[in-house]
């Protein structure tokens, strides 16, 4: 039997462990991992956490990133999108293209609390990996003002774990 291929969502804010959670599916769920600020960095070795934050560059990567991921989708493989999405909209957006791409979409949800987060952002910070931004505590707390938690009502929108999905998604 021929499974419909999946599109993983990351949905949570710097440091909620979204691009440690997507490493896992894309290992374990055999999909192509997307993440947004990798590319950048790699791009952009120079660019700043205000320059890929508001600048034109983060929308061009994230644009071309779908069009791989949808082409990937089309072809029957999973996909991991590791940016974040952050708004309603764009959840909406990426669930409905998929669907129209016959592909099941699994919106990863991961809300540590702030405090959390910065520590985990602190940690980030001074270990300083080539992917990542140095962020202050002024970003986050800024970033969690716009982040719109999924309700349960748009939750129920999104395709469950299977088992097997499960225990690649656990231990975050």
């Amino acid at each position: 039997m021929n499974r419909a291929p999946t599109l993983y969502l990351t949905c949570g804010l710097p440091g909620s462990g979204k691009t440690t959670l997507a490493r896992r599916l894309e290992r374990q769920a055999a999909a192509l991992r997307l993440t947004g600020d990798t590319w950048l960095r790699a791009l952009w070795p120079d660019i700043t956490t205000a320059e890929a934050e508001t600048g034109p560059l983060r929308p061009r990567v994230e644009a071309l990133q779908w069009r791989i991921a949808a082409r990937s989708l089309a072809l029957g493989a999973n996909v991991v999108i590791d940016w974040g999405v952050w708004s309603r909209q764009e959840r909406d957006t990426l669930r409905t293209a998929a669907r129209g791409l016959g592909a099941r979409v699994v919106l990863c949800l991961l809300d540590p609390p702030v405090e959390e987060l910065w520590r985990r952002i602190c940690q980030r910070n001074v270990e300083a990996p080539l992917d990542a931004f140095v962020m202050t505590r002024e970003d986050l707390e800024r970033w969690a003002g716009r982040f719109e938690r999924p309700t349960p009502q748009e939750l129920a929108l999104f395709d469950p774990l299977r088992p097997d999905e499960e225990r690649a998604a656990g231990g975050d």
